[in-house]
């Protein structure tokens, strides 16, 4: 097999700047995997700038970037690249929505989650096997024969726990395998301390308004929120997946920019990622894993639901696809 980081390193030569660009609200897979790589990229005499796009959300996600010192940079208007800089796009792509791209004719990928386009990449590492990037970019410390730092180490395994669901999503051994290399190098009270910062104060209302708003149907639980940002989306969906029953879980937030969509999935013969494309029904964009999925449909593609009411429309779409898929 070929050593994917050295091919990396090949693109890399000679570039006049390199950026690491994570998707837009980085959550902590997407925020370990780009700093590892930044740091190895150091070691291997390649300078690089982590950016990203709108806002770091999650709690724990600001308290990695103060934990470990994470240098990172938000694309602001007026923000711009040169014809010759490189974008490497870590746990995202191009043709994702939560993706702000400033359209460079150089760029690389490093992802696990579906191919959504047919972009060309002069550097293309997805693996839709893989539970976590963070687990990728260990394989290339490990292909490369590095330790890696204690904060590097340590924000990769808490990389690979919340994106595997503490190695329960997903299924892949080699994420294990990732995470048990990574153990002694890795400083566990500092997850711990990681682990205790998850959930922000003001966080605590939109989970009473979600558990007010929760319809379970069957073995289905439907959550509808009013204007909740991203992260909040899918930490609840979390929540409701873990009621007692629940095996799907479909929540959705309508804001002002358009609704996001956030699917969870225990049925094998349901695929988070499928689901929410039926969903959608060719309106926005939407892709994840069989697992774990999202999707957001933009304001202005939101004119098929002039007429229709969004809950009614979410449930005939979700009901609809199972009953195709025999799955009620």
């Amino acid at each position: 097999m070929a050593n994917r980081f050295q091919i990396l390193l090949n693109v890399l030569k000679k570039q006049n700047k390199v950026y690491i660009q994570p998707h837009n609200i980085p959550d902590p897979d997407a925020l370990a995997s780009s700093f590892a790589l930044g740091l190895l990229l150091e070691r291997f005499g390649i300078p690089s700038k982590i950016i990203y796009g709108d806002s770091i959300e999650k709690v724990n996600s600001k308290r990695m970037v103060d934990m470990f010192n994470i240098k990172i940079e938000c694309i602001e208007e007026g923000f711009s690249i040169e014809k010759d800089d490189f974008i490497i796009f870590i746990d995202a792509q191009r043709g994702n929505s939560n993706l702000t791209d400033l359209q460079a004719k150089r760029v690389g990928v490093i992802d696990h989650h579906d191919k959504m386009t047919k972009a060309k990449y002069e550097y293309e590492d997805i693996r839709t096997e893989m539970g976590a990037c963070s687990s990728m970019v260990t394989g290339y410390y490990q292909e490369m024969g590095v330790e890696p730092s204690l904060e590097a180490a340590t924000a990769l395994v808490y990389g690979i726990m919340t994106d595997t669901d503490n190695l329960t999503r997903y299924n892949n051994n080699a994420d294990a395998e990732m995470f048990y290399w990574l153990y002694k190098y890795a400083d566990f009270t500092m997850i711990k301390n990681l682990r205790m910062n998850e959930i922000g104060k003001a966080d605590i209302y939109a989970y009473a308004k979600a558990l007010q708003n929760i319809e379970i149907y069957g073995n289905i639980g439907f959550i509808h929120i009013e204007d909740c940002n991203d992260s909040l989306l899918g930490t609840i969906s979390d929540m409701v997946y873990t009621i007692e029953g629940v095996a799907i879980v479909v929540s959705y937030a309508k804001r002002e920019d358009g609704i996001k969509f956030s699917i969870r999935s225990g049925l094998g013969g349901v695929k988070a990622n499928n689901l929410v494309q039926y969903i959608l029904n060719h309106q926005g964009v939407g892709g994840g894993h069989g697992e774990m999925a999202g999707g957001f449909i933009r304001k202005s593609e939101m004119q098929f639901l002039e007429n229709k009411e969004l809950n009614t429309y979410v449930r005939y779409r979700v009901l609809s696809y199972l009953e195709k898929e025999n799955s009620l």
